[in-house]
């Protein structure tokens, strides 16, 4: 098994990286983030990778992060998701984003991607959200249970996020803010602090 590949890049192309290493060119697939994150042709460049076996092929993946290995991993562990659909996802997502999609539930931010429909998407929230989060997959991200928690949960928090999403916030969005504000505030009050706080950052 490969664990990761460190050399030159010597060619890019959509979904794809090749890095010479020992005079061998490994073809990696990977995600539009990835890509964007290595230099140009002839730079050194390390990548974190996956080797996907198939009875017709053998397939190489690689990422510059962990998290977004481990994303990657844990979407082909999901029934109807193949390498393809995982590294479409994961082009349209970061691994912060993707672990709160999956914790709140919010399985349509997934249908943006191409050729991922509202079933798919909600078998890999259904599939994923105990295994976010109980393994809190993503460094970048904290309290993840703390957020699945406020929005299952009900209460106050849960209904400051429930009126966030019908004024056109994702899930995701709404649970991150309101679960840094103080739980002991008022529905109203926690709606008006969480929208100067979306303003502050726009």
């Amino acid at each position: 098994m490969i664990y990761s590949v460190r050399g030159k890049l010597i060619h890019k192309e959509q979904s794809l990286a090749v890095v010479e290493c020992g005079g061998v060119g490994y073809a990696c697939r990977t995600t539009l983030s990835t890509l964007s994150k290595l230099g140009e042709n002839g730079s050194e460049c390390f990548l974190y990778t996956y080797m996907h076996v198939r009875e017709d092929a053998v397939e190489l993946f690689g990422f510059v992060s962990q998290q977004e290995l481990n994303c990657f991993r844990m979407l082909l562990s999901v029934s109807g998701v193949g390498p393809k659909a995982a590294l479409a996802i994961l082009s349209d997502t970061t691994p912060e984003n993707f672990a709160l999609n999956v914790a709140t539930g919010d399985y349509k931010a997934f249908t943006k991607t191409k050729g991922v429909g509202p079933k798919l998407a909600q078998r890999v929230v259904l599939e994923l959200k105990d295994k976010i989060t109980n393994e809190q997959l993503t460094s970048g991200v904290t309290g993840i249970s703390e957020i699945s928690t406020a929005v299952s949960s009900g209460g106050n928090q849960g209904e400051a996020i429930s009126a966030l999403v019908v004024l056109g916030y994702s899930q995701a969005e709404a649970a991150s803010i309101i679960t840094k504000l103080d739980p002991s505030m008022s529905v109203e009050d926690l709606i008006k602090n969480a929208l100067k706080k979306i303003a502050a950052s726009m």
